[in-house]
């Protein structure tokens, strides 16, 4: 019995070390950025790549070619186009959603944030915009074919949860209780 616990512990911990460095390496893929040399949320979002553990080579030639090249529709389009694992990324899409996109490896072309919203990052300030994050499945998608793979809404109501055991509630409150 002893035994055959060890093997459990053991395959578990094997298990849990190959999903942390699996995790690791798509965080630590590197990204290449297609961007104008002047952009400054462009920049700040290159920095938030790296903030979440990628690699990033910046090509300081402007979006337009590669975007084209990687099936990107203009109506998605953006100020950034990037590369990963033979995924496009379009505009300010937050690296949650890449890490997510290389741990799912869904068949697309890859993910979008069309125009440059507030508050996504790389375009932080006083003012926070919804906005959602595409995934394109097919070439030249527009934005009306699109799936939404994400929203980030700041204005959104949060929902407490409702109490799993309203009897234990306290019961010393002054609510009074019909029987």
């Amino acid at each position: 019995m002893k035994i055959r616990m060890r093997t459990l512990l053991a395959e578990s911990i094997i298990t849990f070390s190959l999903l942390g460095v699996a995790t690791q390496a798509i965080a630590t893929a590197t990204i290449e950025v297609y961007k104008s040399p002047t952009c400054g949320c462009c920049a700040k979002w290159v920095d938030h790549m790296r903030d979440h553990g990628f690699t990033v080579k910046t090509h300081d030639v402007g979006n337009k070619e590669i975007r084209k090249k990687s099936g990107i529709s203009e109506t998605v389009g953006s100020c950034h186009t990037a590369l990963v694992n033979g995924y496009a990324i379009e505009g300010h899409v937050p690296a949650s959603d890449v890490i997510r996109l290389l741990k799912e490896k869904p068949k697309a072309i890859g993910l979008a944030v069309p125009d440059m919203p507030h508050g996504s990052p790389g375009m932080e300030g006083s003012r926070s915009d919804p906005y959602n994050v595409l995934l394109l499945k097919e070439r030249d998608q527009t934005r009306t074919n699109a799936t939404i793979y994400n929203r980030y809404d700041p204005y959104a109501k949060k929902t407490e949860p409702l109490p799993q055991n309203l009897e234990a509630e306290d019961k010393s409150s002054s609510v009074m209780r019909l029987k």
